[in-house]
């Protein structure tokens, strides 16, 4: 009796059950014309989870969602687990193939889906097994909404915290999608050290610029429902509808990736605002360009790094009051580091090859190494590759940084990413840093282009900002001015970048370029 009265096993659905009480007349999520307050959300999501169960989907099994940033993902993440099923969230980008193989490899055996991708999930269950039933949602009158009306409530108890919560399949840019199995206890912990270390509470409202379907919204999907505050879902990623929500909505937090930081803090729309909004950044470092963009437009950027192995982000660039008396571009330098361990994370390490850790001299080469609450339980029916990627008990990130006397670390390039050549090391990140401090510069990537001398050269492809020019004779003498000659790109491409759901800049498809370019 004891035993039972001092625990509890931890899942993240428990934060609805709260909220769902707490703040059952406020807002918890606004959909376009649909709004629902928490105690709505939580009955709707309660009546999912019946309905999963009157399908026959049993404790353990697995239902997909391909859904677009609204309320009938949102509440997949909680109807789900309270049926004890799995979440399998799709990538809406991928193609109708590669969803087929992850639907098949992850043992769904119901795919909800939103009504835009109804030929996608109709293609989709004409390459697995016959079994696979199909849910279609996202209009009042769709299947989701009658299932809901015509279930009871459910909800059964996590038993396990270290059990599956739900599976998230990585991009699969160099082979098949590996499906990151994640556990209750870490996606409970990741999503209060997110709200957290963003400082959301009851009087926020967080706009869903950020896929869910990503590391599940980063745990923010959580995170949000544990500080009380309201869901702001969009459909699709506007800049012109990001501003005027902006304006109008009394919108305090979103977050994105780097890229579409440069969307906003250039589109034509964008003006300072007159408060102050939160904006979470990952994905790839910032450049100390977009982040003195983003503060003079009324923009509090805080810089996290983490991988869809680790729950999103373990890391978090910790801001130091003493730094607000530093110059702009010195605070932009500190900010654009990935920092230290979040609240629940364990202290992170940059390691050599052989697993020791590297001077913390802030040059030394290392990779970077996570371990702790909020790292997967490995990837789904794959052993020998959680074996290579958690070889020792620390999760190997495959990014390359340093560590700084102050304990921060850097991340300085994907090890696929360095270019080395003439026997030389350079991180792309640091050219592409270059580049984008040139006022015509909007956006860089630097990736590695053969050369038959060198072996590899770095190649630059180039966004400019609207209005401006700059050739590429006047770029690459630029560059040479701010860094080593060696690490000059030798061709500049201007124009669009191409970028993944999350807006990750997709540098394979920029060496294939490159290949092309200087082959």
């Amino acid at each position: 009796m004891i035993a039972a009265a001092s625990f509890e096993a931890l899942t993240p659905t428990s934060y609805l059950l709260r909220s769902g009480k707490v703040y059952a007349d406020r807002a918890a999520v606004i959909d376009g014309e649909r709004r629902f307050s928490y105690a709505e959300f939580l009955e709707r999501c309660l009546r999912l989870a019946g309905a999963l169960r009157k399908m026959g989907v049993p404790e353990g099994g697995r239902v997909a969602v391909l859904a677009p940033n609204t309320h009938v993902l949102l509440e997949s993440h909680y109807g789900v687990p309270f049926a004890g099923a799995v979440l399998v969230a799709l990538n809406t980008r991928l193609t109708a193939g590669d969803l087929a193989f992850i639907v098949s490899h992850s043992g769904a055996q119901v795919l909800i889906y939103d009504h835009e991708f109804e030929s996608i999930a109709r293609d989709i269950a004409t390459r697995v097994d016959e079994g696979l039933r199909l849910v279609r949602a996202g209009r009042p009158d769709d299947q989701y909404e009658h299932l809901l009306a015509s279930s009871d409530p459910y909800r059964t108890a996590a038993s396990d915290e270290r059990g599956l919560i739900s599976i998230n399949y990585t991009s699969g840019t160099t082979g098949k999608p590996k499906g990151v199995m994640y556990h209750h206890r870490g996606a409970y912990l990741q999503a209060l050290a997110m709200a957290m270390e963003t400082r959301l509470d009851c009087d926020s409202t967080f706009l869903w610029t950020l896929p869910m379907f990503h590391c599940n919204g980063w745990c923010f999907t959580w995170g949000v429902t544990a500080a009380g505050a309201t869901h702001l879902c969009l459909r699709r990623l506007e800049p012109d509808v990001v501003w005027r929500h902006l304006r109008e909505s009394n919108v305090t937090h979103l977050n994105g990736a780097p890229t579409v930081l440069v969307m906003l803090a250039w589109h034509a729309n964008a003006a300072k605002l007159d408060r102050t909004v939160r904006v979470a950044t990952g994905g790839a470092p910032p450049t100390p360009a977009i982040l003195q963009r983003m503060a003079e437009l009324g923009m509090d950027v805080t810089h996290l790094y983490g991988l869809t192995e680790t729950f999103g982000p373990a890391a978090i660039c910790e801001w130091r009051g003493e730094w607000r008396k530093l110059p702009i571009g010195e605070q932009a330098r500190l900010k654009a580091r990935q920092g230290v361990g979040n609240v629940i994370s364990q202290q992170l390490r940059v390691v050599d090859s052989h697993g020791k850790d590297v001077p913390a001299d802030g040059t030394t080469l290392g990779e970077i190494a996570l371990r702790g609450n909020n790292v997967m339980l490995g990837y789904y029916q794959d052993e020998i590759a959680t074996r290579k990627a958690i070889p020792d008990g620390w999760f190997r990130s495959g990014d390359l940084g340093v560590m700084h006397a102050d304990g921060y670390i850097e991340l300085k390039d994907r090890t696929k990413d360095i270019i080395i050549s003439g026997g030389e090391n350079i991180a792309s990140i640091e050219i592409e840093r270059t580049l984008c401090a040139h006022p015509a510069v909007m956006e860089a990537a630097v990736v590695a282009g053969p050369d038959p001398k060198w072996g590899e050269v770095p190649v630059a492809f180039v966004t400019l900002k609207s209005g401006a020019a700059v050739t590429e004779e006047e770029l690459i003498a630029y560059a040479r001015e701010h860094m080593a000659h060696f690490k000059t790109p030798k061709r500049i491409v201007f124009g669009d970048l191409p970028k993944n759901a999350t807006g990750k800049i997709q540098k394979f498809v920029l060496r294939d370029r490159a290949k092309e370019i200087m082959g």
